[in-house]
């Protein structure tokens, strides 16, 4: 095996890039794909269809359910909610069971390259995270987030900007230029690495 199982995680899945790490109590259905060199922590659930890229950081309990897709370096806080139907009712509820017959009330979520979502944030379905943005910790994202964005509060409004590295950035003129020496142009709301 070229990844790592914590003996009480319960992993049904195969698909499991070298390098992973899987610790204590973690619940990894069939079905699910977790790239090279991630590190899932404690108390994580993810039911199958979910899509995990590589060097993608997971901390305690969270929980992901189908149709969420993480991409390459994305960072998901502890506790962070994800969620995957607009218009939720149990399947069971013999008034909507006809919903659920197929996956139509299936609303994906997918998480870009490189973005970061605090602790006990909320992510309504269907959302998309730009690459390398920012969500705030507890902030309940409603709408898709522009890349390199930082959102906060609820509903998570966009607050800045952030660098690929994580550092603030501040725009002078449509330019900024970050700590780690990354450039950046900002125009019609569109933040570019120049």
């Amino acid at each position: 095996m070229d990844y790592f199982v914590h003996p009480t995680a319960i992993v049904d899945t195969q698909d499991i890039g070298k390098g992973t790490k899987i610790w204590a109590f973690c619940h990894i259905m069939d079905g699910v794909s977790i790239g090279d060199s991630c590190n899932i922590g404690d108390n994580t659930f993810m039911e199958s269809g979910v899509a995990v890229g590589s060097n993608v950081t997971i901390k305690n309990g969270n929980m992901l359910w189908e149709g969420v897709t993480l991409e390459d370096g994305v960072f998901v806080g502890p506790g962070v909610f994800f969620t995957n139907d607009r218009h939720p009712r149990s399947p069971r509820l013999p008034e909507a069971s006809h919903r659920y017959q197929d996956h139509s009330w299936l609303s994906p979520t997918l998480v870009k390259q490189g973005a970061a979502i605090g602790a006990g944030a909320v992510i309504l379905p269907g959302i998309t995270v730009g690459e390398f943005a920012t969500i705030g910790a507890g902030a309940v994202v409603t709408k898709d987030v522009r890349p390199c964005a930082v959102v906060a509060g609820n509903p998570a409004r966009q607050k800045g900007w952030v660098c690929r590295c994580g550092l603030p950035l501040t725009f002078a003129g449509g330019c900024s230029r970050c700590h780690c020496g990354r450039k950046y142009s900002l125009q019609n709301e569109t933040v570019q690495i120049v």
